[in-house]
Parts: C-alpha cells; sequence; structure tokens
C-alpha cells in the first residue's frame, strides 16, 4: 500500500507561516536558545505541557450539513464585554524580551481585532502607556507579592490606566521547575554567560535590538523592586522570592474588594476551586494550569472543562486556557461550554517570529480557521456549537 508523504516543512519568513507551529520553528530559527526554551518549556518532564494540546485529539467533532451557513456570527461577551472572536490574548510576562516591540506590538493586535488582551504584573511596557494609546478590553494579571505596597501599587497603575480587569493568578504560590530555564541559564534581563554568548552572538538581529533599542526593563515594578529589571533574576527565583506563599482565599477576598471591578481567577483546575470562586462573586475564572510551567502531570484544561462549567457555567464565565493551537481547539472547547478560549504561546511564538506583523498573521489564521470550522459544523452562532457535536474517543 502506497503511503502519502507530506512536503517538507520550510520555515524560512513570515510568508512560509500558516499555523502557529509553523511560528514556533520560526521564533526558533530568529531567538537566542535561552529565550526561545524560556517561551517553549514548561515544569519537569513537560508531560502536562504536551497533554494540554493532545488532549484536544481525543475528542472528536460531528458536523451538521445543509445549515444555511453564508452568515456567521463569532462574537461572545465574555467578562461583561462583546468581541468578535471568542479568543483572548493571555497577559505574558517579558514580551520585549522575545521582540522589541513588545506588549506593543500584542495590544496593537488585539485593538484592531477587538479582543481582550492581558498585561502581566511582570509585563515589560507599563500599564499606563498601555492604556494611553491602545482601547479595548484589558486586564491586569496580577501576582500576589510579599510587599503589601507593590500590590496596593498595581491595583492603583490598574486604575489610572482604565484596565477592564484583573486576573489575580492563583496557581504560582511557588515556582514550577523549569529545567529548560535551568540548563540554558535563562534570567530576566537576560546574563550573558559563557554558555549562552554563542547564542547572542549567532543571532545578530536579536542582539541588536535587545542592546541599542529600548533598555529592557519591568516598568509596573521598579519604582519597588530591582529584581528584573536593574539585577538579573531567574522567573523561578522571582516567584520564590518575591511572591508571597501564604497567599489564601481571604486575600483573593479582599483583592476582589480592593479593586472594586471586574475580577477573575487563573489557574482553577479544581471543581471545589470553581466554586468557591464562584460563591466569592468571580466574574470569571481560567481553566488553567500556566502552560504545564508549574504542576507537571496535572490535568489539562481540556480534559477539565466539562465537569467545572457543569458546576458553575451558569453563575461564571468560564474561559479555558492552554494547549489551543486550532480554530478546532476553540470550537471544542466552545462546545463544551466555555464562554472563550485563550493562550499565551499561540501568539507569543508570532511575535517573536515577526513583531507585530507576525502577531497579526497569527490571529488572521485562527480568525480564518474559526471561521471555516463553524461553516464546516453548520453552525451559524457560537450558540450553535454545543456537546451533541462532539464524541469523545
Amino acid at each position: 500500500m502506497s503511503r502519502s508523504i507530506a512536503p517538507p516543512r520550510k520555515v524560512a519568513s513570515l510568508r512560509d507561516c500558516h499555523n502557529i507551529e509553523d511560528f514556533r520553528l520560526l521564533a526558533n530559527r530568529k531567538l537566542p536558545f535561552p529565550v526561545f526554551h524560556y517561551i517553549d518549556g514548561a515544569g519537569d518532564d513537560e508531560v502536562t505541557k504536551s497533554r494540554n494540546t493532545s488532549a484536544f485529539n481525543d475528542c472528536d467533532l460531528v458536523p451538521n450539513v445543509l445549515a444555511g451557513v453564508d452568515e456567521i456570527d463569532t462574537s461572545v461577551t465574555v467578562m461583561g464585554k462583546k468581541t468578535p472572536l471568542p479568543l483572548m490574548l493571555s497577559p505574558t510576562a517579558l514580551q520585549r524580551l522575545f521582540h522589541w516591540q513588545g506588549e506593543r506590538a500584542v495590544a496593537a493586535v488585539a485593538e484592531k481585532f477587538g479582543l481582550w488582551f492581558g498585561i502581566s504584573s511582570l509585563g515589560s511596557v507599563g500599564m499606563k502607556e498601555i492604556g494611553e494609546r491602545f482601547s479595548g478590553p484589558k486586564m491586569l494579571q496580577y501576582y500576589f507579592h510579599k510587599d503589601r505596597g507593590l500590590n496596593a501599587a498595581l491595583l492603583e497603575q490598574a486604575r489610572e490606566a482604565k484596565f477592564d480587569a484583573v486576573a489575580l493568578t492563583v496557581d504560582t504560590i511557588v515556582s514550577g521547575n523549569r529545567e529548560r530555564c535551568k540548563r540554558t541559564g535563562f534570567t530576566t534581563p537576560p546574563k550573558f554567560t559563557a554558555a549562552s554568548l554563542f547564542s547572542y552572538a549567532t543571532k545578530p538581529r536579536w542582539a541588536f535590538d535587545y542592546v541599542f533599542r529600548e533598555s529592557f526593563s519591568l516598568p509596573n515594578l521598579e519604582a519597588y523592586i530591582d529584581a528584573g529589571s536593574g539585577q538579573s533574576i531567574s522567573i523561578q527565583d522571582y516567584f520564590n522570592s518575591m511572591l508571597d506563599h501564604s497567599m489564601d482565599w481571604k486575600d483573593a477576598e479582599k483583592l476582589r474588594a480592593d479593586w472594586g471591578g471586574t475580577f477573575a481567577l487563573k489557574g482553577i483546575m479544581s471543581v471545589e476551586d470553581a466554586r468557591r470562586a464562584a460563591d466569592m462573586g468571580c466574574d470569571a475564572i481560567w481553566v488553567s494550569n500556566h502552560g504545564g510551567r508549574q504542576l507537571d502531570g496535572s490535568r489539562a484544561p481540556f480534559d477539565q472543562l466539562a465537569e467545572i462549567v457543569d458546576a458553575v457555567g451558569d453563575r461564571v464565565d468560564v474561559i479555558l486556557d492552554g494547549g489551543v493551537r486550532r480554530g478546532t481547539h476553540i470550537l471544542k472547547a466552545l462546545s463544551v461550554g466555555a464562554k472563550a478560549v485563550s493562550g499565551g504561546r499561540l501568539y507569543l511564538y508570532a511575535l517573536a517570529a515577526a513583531g507585530q506583523a507576525g502577531v497579526d498573521r497569527a490571529i488572521t489564521i485562527l480568525e480564518e480557521e474559526i471561521r471555516r470550522d463553524m461553516q464546516l459544523m453548520g453552525a451559524r452562532s457560537i450558540a450553535d456549537l454545543t456537546r451533541e457535536n462532539l464524541r469523545w474517543r
């Protein structure tokens, strides 16, 4: 029996990128290896990171035909905002290390497509600038620090920048074991060591931008701490030394009250925690395991989604975060009952590959996949996507 052979995958430029994996391959070509492996790596053996995506393969779509899908509506309302696509751009740290445009590029694309966009507490562009320059729904990804003055300052910055929501990250009480970062010696800002110098030297475009453009810093934090801006530190050491290991539900409730606006918890994986978040009055929860960077061996968000939706989906917006690489992944999560789907690596690879143009192309590809796949499913709106269209293997 003859076997078909796929054409060779050659990804040398942005025009060669046709899916998220292509952007990943191009990012690997563009970045020094410590920086690439910071984006690409995860905890321990990276079993959970792999499962985050492969979980979607255990669920099949069952399409309906003759449904009259010339016109379709891909919009959703999540956390009180209507957006044209059921996709959110997860907040991620240190973006100007991946490309000199950093958060500015991602914010511009989010504004163009009308999507929720997040700034991390460890963002490399300040909330003030993002609030002044970009419209559209914005959230702060909030890390709970030992320094209570810094915690209060982060909320105040978000208020002054007119951010629309705060999402407290709850799965980083301590850092996961990021072995790739240990092997490469990745820090923020980068340290040029004997082990990494060759990699930086062989990526002259990245090195030129890093050395001669705007100095790297963490502007949301630098008035309070030097770590990460003036003092090199690994992310693992940052989490372990700067974040408050004693954070509990009372702290989360107080933060919600202090903020007084739209509030979410990011990193919920159990039904018990989902119920408690809903009881607390959260507007949304992210079903997320931090991209597999924390507890390796934990469940994939898609594996856990149905029971969480069944428990609290009528009381709180449930957002799936993790492993999304295709429009079909998004449709499967929405069919289970997620209000929207969120991702970080899906645009970080594109940012590293080609800056704003890369992110724009990645989101355009996902938009095209969502629209085409909805038409192939016979779904004229997101409401038409239900578990009736799914079968698990």
